[in-house]
């Protein structure tokens, strides 16, 4: 996508029936433990985003075989660990690859210097290197934990840690480290997050053991064990399959269907929440593949009602609060979402620009350090004005949640910088137009 600009106006229904890039969680996890692995590991699926590419790309200068076969089709020829790489490895706008990538490489007796591109630069890193520190991690990088960053790896010990706030990324990168080091490492989190790692570990071979613990779950790695490569089928992003799900939910007379969309009941928070506004969403032809749970899932045009989402469900919904936002900016009533400053500190400050993103669309918004409140337009004096230029700050959610407003809006709405789009939905604005939406690079004044 090279335009400078793109612009979402309103036109008919969106229908159609389509299927989501593949799941970036899970697309970064394939490469990283297909290389950790010992043999072959093919992939059916993977989301060719930048991002999963910057990912692929480090994969093969930490020594791994890298080979694209087809449309979504890799192939990972893993050595049984990682070797030093030749150059800084530039993971872009990868805060998922990086973490990840940290964890894995910090069980190895070598240097590694990390950078990213200028979103990622100022991104802190220290949530992950405290525990990688406390298994015996050495590292020198800019104030703040920021990279670029070099980590010094090697003579790990066990671990068991807990998690101060809910981190799929921090977890995920002390049970990578955990692999090599003596003892293994264990996991405690007083709130359930995403748990692609422990499943995809198994699927490698490797022992996993998770024990409930209310609310929480206490994952136990031993150490000493050898990953095998293996098949892994990616399923679509329910995080990719939010906009147009929301797009047909805000859009009169439209029906959408996304096939193929992960249902792991730790990433599904968003259609309970669309649920419980009154969203008209079915859920058909539930599989499993290849461990995880997934399916079809349809979106009809519905009238929703402002709700108000609880902390705990934070983790199972983070990167879809953008596009709730959306939603709740065509609902009826306030919908406040809580325990949600963790979006603070993603690709951007996701609650800063999405207040000042729909406030410029002429929706009530009120902003608080870990919470926000949209006001709905619907009990209004006036639909969702629209008629705004967005700045994202190359944040590819808030461009996609806001060309989705612009489709339902009064007046077009323009997003700035939407070649970020590509970093996790490739194909976006062509997905979007088979669908009938119109969407398309904006026209200079």
């Amino acid at each position: 996508m090279s335009a400078a600009q793109l612009t979402a106006r309103r036109a008919g229904p969106l229908r159609g029936v389509v299927r989501a890039p593949g799941d970036k969680s899970i697309s970064h996890r394939a490469l990283i433990l297909g290389a950790l692995a010992t043999g072959v590991t093919e992939i059916e699926g993977l989301l060719e985003g930048e991002d999963v590419r910057r990912t692929a790309a480090a994969m093969a200068a930490f020594g791994a075989g890298v080979e694209r076969l087809g449309e979504g089709r890799w192939r990972v020829e893993g050595r049984g660990g990682f070797a030093e790489p030749a150059d800084v490895v530039d993971c872009g706008n990868a805060g998922t690859g990086v973490r990840l990538i940290m964890g894995a490489a910090a069980g190895f007796a070598m240097s590694a210097t990390f950078t990213g591109d200028a979103s990622l630069r100022g991104r802190p890193m220290n949530r992950v290197l405290k525990p990688l520190g406390r298994m015996g991690a050495t590292w020198i990088c800019r104030e703040g934990g920021r990279l670029p960053l070099t980590l010094k790896g090697g003579g790990l010990k066990h671990i068991a840690y807990t998690l101060p706030e809910p981190s799929a990324q921090v977890k995920s990168a002390v049970l990578l480290a955990g692999l090599h080091a003596d003892g293994g490492a264990e996991v405690i989190e007083p709130e359930a997050t995403r748990d692609h790692t422990e499943r995809m570990l198994r699927g490698f071979g490797a022992e996993v053991e998770v024990l409930e613990l209310g609310a929480g779950r206490h994952i136990v790695l031993p150490g000493g064990q050898t990953l095998r490569g293996t098949k892994i089928h990616v399923p679509g992003d329910p995080s990719s399959a939010a906009f147009p799900l929301v797009a047909a939910l805000i859009t009169p007379g439209s029906e959408v269907t996304v096939q193929g969309m992960l249902l792991n009941p730790s990433r599904i928070g968003l259609l309970d929440t669309l649920g419980e506004m009154g969203a008209d969403l079915s859920v058909t032809n539930v599989r499993d593949e290849g461990g995880e749970t997934v399916a079809d899932v349809t979106a009809r045009h519905s009238e929703l009602e402002g709700v108000e989402t609880p902390p705990e469900r934070a983790p199972s919904m983070i990167d879809e609060y953008p596009i709730l936002a959306v939603a709740a900016a065509f609902a009826s009533g306030k919908t406040t979402m809580r325990g949600i400053g963790e979006m603070r500190v993603k690709e951007s400050d996701r609650i800063a620009l999405m207040a000042a993103g729909l406030a410029a669309c002429g929706i009530g918004v009120e902003e608080e350090p870990e919470a926000m409140t949209v006001i709905g337009a619907k009990r209004g004096n006036h639909l969702v004005a629209g008629g705004a230029g967005v700045v994202t700050h190359g944040d590819h959610r808030i461009a996609m949640s806001h060309l989705v407003l612009g489709l339902a809006a009064e007046a077009p709405v323009r997003v700035d910088e939407p070649g970020m789009i590509a970093t996790s939905f490739p194909g976006f604005v062509d997905l979007m137009r088979g669908l009938g939406a119109d969407i398309g690079e904006a026209v200079e004044a």
